[in-house]
Protein backbone atom coordinates (compact mmCIF):
# COMPACT_ATOMS: atom_id res chain seq x y z
CA UNK A 1 0.00 0.00 0.00
CA UNK A 2 2.13 2.68 -1.16
CA UNK A 3 -0.65 5.37 -2.63
CA UNK A 4 0.12 8.88 -3.27
CA UNK A 5 4.20 9.65 -2.74
CA UNK A 6 5.25 12.67 -1.06
CA UNK A 7 8.22 13.75 0.58
CA UNK A 8 9.13 15.83 3.95
CA UNK A 9 12.22 15.25 6.39
CA UNK A 10 10.35 14.35 9.41
CA UNK A 11 7.48 11.98 10.01
CA UNK A 12 5.62 12.53 13.60
CA UNK A 13 3.49 9.63 14.35
CA UNK A 14 1.07 10.18 16.78
CA UNK A 15 -0.25 14.13 17.97
CA UNK A 16 -0.02 13.66 22.04
CA UNK A 17 2.04 15.75 23.94
CA UNK A 18 5.20 14.67 22.69
CA UNK A 19 4.76 14.13 19.08
CA UNK A 20 3.23 17.68 19.47
CA UNK A 21 5.89 19.05 21.57
CA UNK A 22 8.73 17.42 18.22
CA UNK A 23 6.49 19.24 15.67
CA UNK A 24 6.52 22.20 16.55
CA UNK A 25 10.25 22.72 17.73
CA UNK A 26 11.25 21.10 14.35
CA UNK A 27 8.55 23.23 12.60
CA UNK A 28 9.87 26.57 14.21
CA UNK A 29 13.82 25.44 13.39
CA UNK A 30 12.42 25.34 9.57
CA UNK A 31 12.65 21.79 9.46
CA UNK A 32 9.69 20.24 6.76
CA UNK A 33 7.47 17.98 9.50
CA UNK A 34 4.07 16.04 8.67
CA UNK A 35 2.46 14.82 11.90
CA UNK A 36 -0.06 11.70 11.52
CA UNK A 37 -2.95 11.27 14.06
CA UNK A 38 -5.23 8.21 13.87
CA UNK A 39 -8.03 9.79 15.60
CA UNK A 40 -9.80 12.80 14.83
CA UNK A 41 -8.95 16.68 16.56
CA UNK A 42 -11.90 16.29 18.98
CA UNK A 43 -10.82 13.02 20.51
CA UNK A 44 -7.70 13.98 20.86
CA UNK A 45 -8.38 17.45 22.01
CA UNK A 46 -10.50 16.33 24.55
CA UNK A 47 -8.51 13.33 26.27
CA UNK A 48 -8.34 13.68 30.07
CA UNK A 49 -4.73 13.65 31.40
CA UNK A 50 -2.77 14.59 34.10
CA UNK A 51 -1.34 18.11 33.65
CA UNK A 52 1.59 19.53 35.56
CA UNK A 53 5.00 20.98 34.03
CA UNK A 54 8.18 20.25 36.14
CA UNK A 55 10.28 23.64 35.90
CA UNK A 56 12.63 21.58 32.91
CA UNK A 57 10.17 20.92 30.50
CA UNK A 58 8.76 24.43 31.11
CA UNK A 59 12.21 25.74 30.11
CA UNK A 60 11.89 23.41 27.09
CA UNK A 61 9.22 25.74 26.00
CA UNK A 62 10.48 28.89 26.73
CA UNK A 63 13.93 28.17 25.25
CA UNK A 64 11.68 28.10 21.92
CA UNK A 65 9.86 31.08 22.30
CA UNK A 66 6.29 29.14 22.96
CA UNK A 67 5.94 30.87 25.98
CA UNK A 68 1.84 31.40 24.79
CA UNK A 69 1.36 27.69 25.16
CA UNK A 70 1.90 28.16 29.16
CA UNK A 71 -0.20 31.23 30.18
CA UNK A 72 -2.41 31.27 32.49
CA UNK A 73 -0.65 28.24 34.23
CA UNK A 74 -0.52 28.78 38.00
CA UNK A 75 3.07 27.99 39.61
CA UNK A 76 2.71 25.00 41.54
CA UNK A 77 5.73 25.23 44.74
CA UNK A 78 4.38 23.79 47.60
CA UNK A 79 2.93 20.39 48.78
CA UNK A 80 0.95 19.16 51.12
CA UNK A 81 1.54 15.79 52.63
CA UNK A 82 -1.38 14.77 54.71
CA UNK A 83 -0.54 12.44 57.48
CA UNK A 84 -3.11 10.49 59.57
CA UNK A 85 -5.01 13.83 59.15
CA UNK A 86 -2.54 15.95 60.08
CA UNK A 87 -1.16 18.57 57.45
CA UNK A 88 2.62 18.99 56.67
CA UNK A 89 3.71 21.19 53.55
CA UNK A 90 6.28 21.12 52.01
CA UNK A 91 8.10 23.98 50.60
CA UNK A 92 9.76 22.78 47.40
CA UNK A 93 10.49 26.37 45.94
CA UNK A 94 12.54 27.44 48.66
CA UNK A 95 14.79 24.01 48.34
CA UNK A 96 15.19 24.25 44.40
CA UNK A 97 16.28 27.87 44.83
CA UNK A 98 12.73 28.64 43.47
CA UNK A 99 12.80 26.01 40.50
CA UNK A 100 8.96 25.27 40.31
CA UNK A 101 6.50 23.82 37.92
CA UNK A 102 3.32 24.77 36.55
CA UNK A 103 -0.14 23.13 36.79
CA UNK A 104 -1.77 23.06 33.67
CA UNK A 105 -4.56 20.36 32.04
CA UNK A 106 -2.90 18.66 29.74
CA UNK A 107 -5.89 19.30 27.23
CA UNK A 108 -5.76 22.79 26.85
CA UNK A 109 -1.65 22.13 26.51
CA UNK A 110 -2.63 19.53 23.66
CA UNK A 111 -5.48 22.69 22.34
CA UNK A 112 -2.60 24.80 22.16
CA UNK A 113 -0.14 22.94 20.81
CA UNK A 114 -1.73 21.80 18.04
CA UNK A 115 -3.45 25.38 17.14
CA UNK A 116 0.47 27.00 17.78
CA UNK A 117 1.51 24.13 14.90
CA UNK A 118 -1.56 24.34 12.74
CA UNK A 119 -1.53 28.23 12.59
CA UNK A 120 2.10 27.94 12.02
CA UNK A 121 1.58 26.23 8.69
CA UNK A 122 2.87 23.44 10.01
CA UNK A 123 1.10 19.68 8.57
CA UNK A 124 -0.99 18.20 10.93
CA UNK A 125 -2.93 15.06 9.43
CA UNK A 126 -5.74 13.58 11.63
CA UNK A 127 -7.69 10.21 11.19
CA UNK A 128 -4.67 8.64 9.40
CA UNK A 129 -5.08 4.98 9.43
CA UNK A 130 -3.15 1.47 9.29
CA UNK A 131 0.19 3.61 9.79
CA UNK A 132 3.02 1.50 8.78
CA UNK A 133 6.77 1.94 9.07
CA UNK A 134 8.96 0.83 6.49
CA UNK A 135 12.93 0.62 5.88
CA UNK A 136 13.82 1.97 8.91
CA UNK A 137 16.74 0.46 8.86
CA UNK A 138 17.98 2.35 5.38
CA UNK A 139 18.85 6.00 4.75
CA UNK A 140 15.48 6.65 3.10
CA UNK A 141 12.46 5.09 5.38
CA UNK A 142 9.35 5.74 4.72
CA UNK A 143 5.70 5.49 6.10
CA UNK A 144 2.28 4.23 4.20
CA UNK A 145 -1.23 5.75 5.86
CA UNK A 146 -5.05 5.70 4.81
CA UNK A 147 -5.87 9.03 4.76
CA UNK A 148 -9.86 10.20 6.34
CA UNK A 149 -11.02 9.29 3.17
CA UNK A 150 -9.33 6.04 2.70
CA UNK A 151 -6.93 7.11 -0.18
CA UNK A 152 -3.16 5.28 0.30
CA UNK A 153 -0.64 7.67 0.98
CA UNK A 154 2.80 7.15 1.24
CA UNK A 155 5.59 9.29 3.17
CA UNK A 156 9.38 9.57 2.06
CA UNK A 157 11.22 10.79 5.23
CA UNK A 158 14.99 11.51 6.34
CA UNK A 159 13.74 10.40 9.84
CA UNK A 160 10.75 8.81 12.17
CA UNK A 161 9.56 10.37 15.32
CA UNK A 162 7.46 7.57 16.93
CA UNK A 163 5.19 9.20 19.73
CA UNK A 164 2.27 6.97 19.18
CA UNK A 165 2.80 5.75 23.08
CA UNK A 166 2.58 2.51 24.36
CA UNK A 167 0.56 0.40 22.07
CA UNK A 168 1.60 2.44 18.90
CA UNK A 169 3.18 1.12 16.09
CA UNK A 170 6.23 2.72 16.31
CA UNK A 171 8.21 0.51 18.49
CA UNK A 172 6.52 -2.40 17.34
CA UNK A 173 8.44 -1.59 13.86
CA UNK A 174 11.91 -2.01 15.70
CA UNK A 175 13.07 -5.97 15.73
CA UNK A 176 12.70 -7.28 19.00
CA UNK A 177 16.26 -8.52 19.46
CA UNK A 178 17.42 -4.70 18.61
CA UNK A 179 15.84 -3.50 22.27
CA UNK A 180 16.19 -4.26 25.63
CA UNK A 181 13.32 -4.38 27.79
CA UNK A 182 13.05 -3.31 31.71
CA UNK A 183 10.00 -4.08 33.49
CA UNK A 184 8.54 -3.48 36.89
CA UNK A 185 5.06 -3.77 38.28
CA UNK A 186 3.84 -2.83 41.87
CA UNK A 187 2.08 -4.90 44.17
CA UNK A 188 -0.80 -1.87 44.29
CA UNK A 189 -2.77 -0.18 41.98
CA UNK A 190 -4.43 3.39 40.85
CA UNK A 191 -7.86 4.26 41.20
CA UNK A 192 -8.33 7.79 39.27
CA UNK A 193 -11.21 9.95 39.26
CA UNK A 194 -11.72 12.89 37.34
CA UNK A 195 -14.58 15.51 38.78
CA UNK A 196 -16.66 18.38 38.68
CA UNK A 197 -15.82 19.95 41.88
CA UNK A 198 -13.62 22.33 43.58
CA UNK A 199 -9.64 21.97 43.39
CA UNK A 200 -7.51 21.36 46.61
CA UNK A 201 -5.80 24.82 47.88
CA UNK A 202 -2.47 22.83 46.89
CA UNK A 203 -1.06 19.66 45.73
CA UNK A 204 -2.32 17.18 48.18
CA UNK A 205 -0.87 13.41 49.09
CA UNK A 206 -2.75 11.59 52.07
CA UNK A 207 -1.32 8.89 54.08
CA UNK A 208 -3.63 7.02 56.09
CA UNK A 209 -4.10 3.40 57.64
CA UNK A 210 -7.01 3.33 55.45
CA UNK A 211 -4.69 3.59 52.03
CA UNK A 212 -3.52 6.49 50.06
CA UNK A 213 -5.20 9.24 48.61
CA UNK A 214 -3.96 12.23 46.31
CA UNK A 215 -6.23 15.24 45.04
CA UNK A 216 -4.79 17.79 42.39
CA UNK A 217 -6.15 20.62 40.89
CA UNK A 218 -7.55 20.00 36.93
CA UNK A 219 -8.96 24.04 36.43
CA UNK A 220 -10.68 26.19 38.47
CA UNK A 221 -13.60 24.10 38.97
CA UNK A 222 -12.24 20.44 38.40
CA UNK A 223 -10.07 17.77 40.34
CA UNK A 224 -8.35 14.64 40.33
CA UNK A 225 -8.29 11.92 43.12
CA UNK A 226 -6.32 8.98 42.95
CA UNK A 227 -6.99 6.05 45.49
CA UNK A 228 -4.95 2.94 46.41
CA UNK A 229 -6.59 -0.06 45.11
CA UNK A 230 -5.37 -3.73 44.30
CA UNK A 231 -3.94 -3.96 40.62
CA UNK A 232 -6.48 -4.89 38.84
CA UNK A 233 -9.32 -4.35 40.95
CA UNK A 234 -12.98 -4.35 38.96
CA UNK A 235 -14.05 -0.55 38.01
CA UNK A 236 -18.01 -1.11 38.85
CA UNK A 237 -16.72 -1.98 42.21
CA UNK A 238 -16.13 1.89 42.79
CA UNK A 239 -20.25 3.58 42.58
CA UNK A 240 -19.90 7.31 43.41
CA UNK A 241 -21.03 6.53 46.41
CA UNK A 242 -17.61 4.43 47.50
CA UNK A 243 -15.58 7.09 45.65
CA UNK A 244 -16.46 10.13 47.83
CA UNK A 245 -16.86 7.76 51.27
CA UNK A 246 -13.17 6.67 50.63
CA UNK A 247 -11.66 9.99 49.52
CA UNK A 248 -13.97 12.11 52.56
CA UNK A 249 -12.39 8.67 55.01
CA UNK A 250 -8.96 8.94 53.26
CA UNK A 251 -8.19 12.80 52.98
CA UNK A 252 -9.47 13.05 56.70
CA UNK A 253 -11.97 15.65 55.26
CA UNK A 254 -15.92 15.49 56.23
CA UNK A 255 -16.19 18.56 54.52
CA UNK A 256 -15.15 17.52 50.88
CA UNK A 257 -17.09 19.09 48.44
CA UNK A 258 -18.67 16.44 46.14
CA UNK A 259 -19.51 16.96 42.36
CA UNK A 260 -20.17 15.07 39.52
CA UNK A 261 -17.68 12.64 38.44
CA UNK A 262 -16.63 12.70 34.74
CA UNK A 263 -14.24 9.72 34.24
CA UNK A 264 -13.22 6.71 36.37
CA UNK A 265 -9.93 5.05 35.64
CA UNK A 266 -7.77 2.03 37.33
CA UNK A 267 -4.45 1.96 36.23
CA UNK A 268 -1.70 0.02 37.60
CA UNK A 269 1.73 1.69 38.68
CA UNK A 270 4.02 -0.33 36.37
CA UNK A 271 7.49 0.78 34.66
CA UNK A 272 8.70 0.23 31.54
CA UNK A 273 12.18 1.05 29.69
CA UNK A 274 13.34 0.01 26.24
CA UNK A 275 17.28 0.69 25.56
CA UNK A 276 17.84 2.16 22.79
CA UNK A 277 15.15 4.90 22.07
CA UNK A 278 16.11 4.54 18.26
CA UNK A 279 16.72 2.76 15.74
CA UNK A 280 17.80 3.40 12.52
CA UNK A 281 16.27 6.32 11.58
CA UNK A 282 13.09 6.19 13.85
CA UNK A 283 13.51 7.64 17.02
CA UNK A 284 11.08 6.86 20.26
CA UNK A 285 10.07 9.52 22.28
CA UNK A 286 7.90 9.74 25.75
CA UNK A 287 5.99 6.70 26.31
CA UNK A 288 6.85 4.97 23.20
CA UNK A 289 9.92 4.28 24.99
CA UNK A 290 9.07 4.06 28.65
CA UNK A 291 6.31 4.75 31.48
CA UNK A 292 6.69 6.05 34.66
CA UNK A 293 4.29 5.29 37.84
CA UNK A 294 1.61 7.91 37.79
CA UNK A 295 2.78 9.27 41.19
CA UNK A 296 5.30 11.87 40.67
CA UNK A 297 4.22 13.49 37.38
CA UNK A 298 6.88 12.41 35.08
CA UNK A 299 5.28 10.51 32.42
CA UNK A 300 4.58 13.62 30.34
CA UNK A 301 7.29 15.62 31.47
CA UNK A 302 9.81 13.07 30.23
CA UNK A 303 8.27 13.06 26.96
CA UNK A 304 8.75 16.63 26.78
CA UNK A 305 12.08 16.32 27.88
CA UNK A 306 12.64 13.77 24.83
CA UNK A 307 10.75 16.32 22.05
CA UNK A 308 13.24 18.30 23.12
CA UNK A 309 16.43 16.32 22.83
CA UNK A 310 15.38 15.03 19.95
CA UNK A 311 14.33 18.50 18.64
CA UNK A 312 17.91 19.94 18.80
CA UNK A 313 19.64 16.69 17.91
CA UNK A 314 17.60 16.74 14.65
CA UNK A 315 18.63 20.54 14.15
CA UNK A 316 22.15 19.68 14.21
CA UNK A 317 22.07 16.78 11.64
CA UNK A 318 20.17 18.96 9.35
CA UNK A 319 21.09 22.74 9.47
CA UNK A 320 25.00 21.72 11.00
CA UNK A 321 25.10 17.90 9.06
CA UNK A 322 26.29 16.97 12.49
CA UNK A 323 24.70 13.28 12.83
CA UNK A 324 26.47 13.35 16.55
CA UNK A 325 23.69 14.28 18.77
CA UNK A 326 21.26 11.86 17.08
CA UNK A 327 23.72 9.23 18.04
CA UNK A 328 23.97 10.25 21.69
CA UNK A 329 19.71 10.83 21.36
CA UNK A 330 19.14 7.68 23.60
CA UNK A 331 21.88 7.42 25.73
CA UNK A 332 20.57 11.15 26.48
CA UNK A 333 17.45 10.70 27.20
CA UNK A 334 18.01 7.38 29.40
CA UNK A 335 20.40 9.00 31.88
CA UNK A 336 17.17 11.43 33.02
CA UNK A 337 14.41 8.44 32.16
CA UNK A 338 16.48 6.49 35.06
CA UNK A 339 16.09 9.32 37.60
CA UNK A 340 13.13 9.65 37.36
CA UNK A 341 11.60 5.98 37.54
CA UNK A 342 14.14 6.12 40.71
CA UNK A 343 12.51 9.05 42.12
CA UNK A 344 8.43 7.97 40.73
CA UNK A 345 9.26 4.34 42.62
CA UNK A 346 10.88 6.18 45.62
CA UNK A 347 7.83 8.04 46.38
CA UNK A 348 5.79 5.30 45.60
CA UNK A 349 7.30 3.23 48.20
CA UNK A 350 6.84 6.19 50.62
CA UNK A 351 3.17 6.90 50.30
CA UNK A 352 1.92 3.32 49.28
CA UNK A 353 3.75 1.53 51.85
CA UNK A 354 3.40 4.47 54.55
CA UNK A 355 0.08 4.38 54.28
CA UNK A 356 -2.10 0.72 55.24
CA UNK A 357 0.63 -1.35 57.37
CA UNK A 358 -1.15 -4.26 56.94
CA UNK A 359 -0.43 -4.36 53.10
CA UNK A 360 2.62 -2.69 53.32
CA UNK A 361 4.21 -4.82 56.90
CA UNK A 362 5.27 -3.04 59.65
CA UNK A 363 8.85 -3.09 58.81
CA UNK A 364 8.38 -1.22 54.90
CA UNK A 365 5.81 0.48 56.59
CA UNK A 366 8.35 2.36 59.53
CA UNK A 367 10.52 2.83 56.64
CA UNK A 368 8.45 4.81 54.79
CA UNK A 369 7.15 7.13 57.49
CA UNK A 370 11.37 7.88 58.68
CA UNK A 371 11.68 8.79 54.68
CA UNK A 372 9.09 11.11 54.49
CA UNK A 373 10.13 12.20 58.03
CA UNK A 374 13.33 12.54 56.61
CA UNK A 375 11.89 15.40 53.94
CA UNK A 376 11.32 17.79 57.19
CA UNK A 377 14.12 17.17 59.26
CA UNK A 378 17.30 16.95 56.96
CA UNK A 379 17.80 20.00 54.06
CA UNK A 380 20.27 17.67 52.48
CA UNK A 381 16.68 15.02 51.97
CA UNK A 382 14.58 18.39 51.32
CA UNK A 383 16.51 19.98 48.67
CA UNK A 384 17.11 16.27 46.57
CA UNK A 385 13.18 15.77 46.54
CA UNK A 386 12.80 19.48 45.46
CA UNK A 387 15.35 18.62 42.96
CA UNK A 388 13.76 15.77 41.72
CA UNK A 389 10.33 17.76 41.79
CA UNK A 390 11.60 20.50 39.58
CA UNK A 391 13.49 17.93 36.87
CA UNK A 392 17.29 18.90 35.91
CA UNK A 393 18.27 22.17 35.11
Amino acid sequence: MDGARERTTVVVVGAGVAGLTVANLVHRNGIGCVVLERHDRAHVEGRQRAGVIDHAAEQVYLRAGLDDLLAGARRSGTLEFRVDGVPRRFDAAAHADGRVGRLIPQQLLVRRLISTFVDGGGDLRFAAHDVALHDIDGDRPHVTYRDADGVPRRLDADFLAGCDGFHGVSRASIPPDALTTYRHADEVGWFTVLTDSPPPALPLLALSPHGFAAHFGRGPAAGRFYLQCRPGEDLAAWTDDRVWRQLRLRLADEDLVAGPIVAKAVIDARSFVVDPMAHGRLFLVGDAAHIVPPLGGKGMNLAIADAGVLARALSAAVHDDDPGPLREYSATCLRRVWHDQEFSRWLGEVVFHGSDPATAGPFRWRLARARLDRLFTSPAAARAFAESTAGPT
